[in-house]
Parts: structure tokens; C-alpha cells; sequence
């Protein structure tokens, strides 16, 4: 027999190692956005130089960390709920409880915020936008994309999610490999 997992478990571990490098490298980010932003700080007030693109990188670095790193943490299990029942439940219940609100709220929110967002974001692709202040950068359209990121990173993550939960259920994967808080 082979210690190989089953494809979809295997495609559940690929999602989660995907969504984690993800997860790390715009965390990283954080560190550009204190350095970026008291550069900009600097600049104004110290020496009354105005700096809008660096100012607009730290905007973009802001929308990657917070969007680009939501899959990472629901991942991790880090995003806050309300635990008063939750905390009660034995890991059965919590298996069961996730894969519910991931297919009744995560799933359909992101399905809603992509459908929405899309016409935004292909828009901004069409022309190329850039910025409207002098001096900003020319990647408005990367920026909307980011939203595109999000939804993409949270629906692989959902999925692996619901893989993971399923498996548990049915016995087939240990406690420890599946998330929950």
C-alpha cells in the first residue's frame, strides 16, 4: 500500500501550502508598510518633499496584507468568531459546524464578492489605469486585483477546508490535521 494520500487530500494539502506562502510573503509586507510609511512621514514633515508613489506602494502593500493573507489565516484558524457554543463543541461538532458556515457563508460570499468585483477589476485591466495624482504609480489595475486575490485564496481555502472536514468525519484523517479552534 502506498503512503501516498488520496487526491483530494492531496489536493487539500497543496491549497493549504499555496495559501501559506501566500499568507507569509504578504505578512512580509508589514515591514515595508512601517518602513514606507514613516519614509513618507519623513519626507513631508521633516523636509516638505512629497512622495505619492511611495505613498501609493504602502496603499497597495496595505490592501496585500489584509487581503492577500485572509486565506493564511482562516487557514491557521485565526479569524475571530463568537466561541460562546463553539468552544463547548467536541471536534466532531467543530468539524461539523465549519464545513456549514464554510458552505452556507464563506463559499456564497465569495462567489457574490467575485461576481461583484469582476466588471470593477476587468475594467481597470481594459485601460490600464493608473493614477490620477502626478507622481503616483501606473498600477491601479494590479491593486483592484488584489481583491481578485482574495477571492481566489478564500474559495481554494474553503475547499480545502471542506476536503479536510470530510475526511475527518469519515474517519479517515486524524484530529490534528484538521482545523479548528
Amino acid at each position: 500500500m502506498s503512503d501516498k494520500p488520496p487526491l483530494l487530500l492531496g489536493l487539500a494539502r497543496l491549497i493549504d501550502s499555496f495559501n501559506a506562502h501566500l499568507g507569509k510573503a504578504c505578512a512580509w509586507l508589514s515591514l515595508f508598510l512601517v518602513l514606507g510609511t514613516a519614509t513618507v512621514v519623513v519626507l513631508r514633515y521633516g523636509f516638505g518633499i512629497g512622495a505619492t508613489a511611495l505613498q501609493e506602494a504602502v496603499l497597495y502593500a496595505h490592501a496585500l496584507i489584509f487581503m492577500g493573507a485572509a486565506a493564511w489565516v482562516l487557514q491557521r484558524n485565526g479569524h475571530v468568531r463568537v466561541d460562546i457554543f463553539y468552544q463547548r463543541f467536541n471536534s466532531r461538532r467543530r468539524a461539523l459546524v465549519d464545513s456549514l458556515g464554510t458552505l452556507l457563508f464563506l463559499l456564497p460570499v465569495c462567489l457574490f464578492l467575485g461576481w461583484a468585483s469582476w466588471d470593477y477589476v476587468s475594467n481597470s485591466w481594459s485601460t490600464l489605469e493608473g493614477s490620477s495624482e502626478s507622481g503616483g504609480l501606473k498600477f491601479v489595475y494590479l491593486q483592484k486585483s488584489i481583491i481578485l486575490v482574495l477571492v481566489v485564496s478564500l474559495l481554494l481555502q474553503g475547499v480545502s477546508d471542506l476536503i479536510k472536514s470530510a475526511y475527518f468525519l469519515s474517519g479517515h484523517l486524524p484530529e490534528t490535521e484538521v482545523k479548528h479552534g
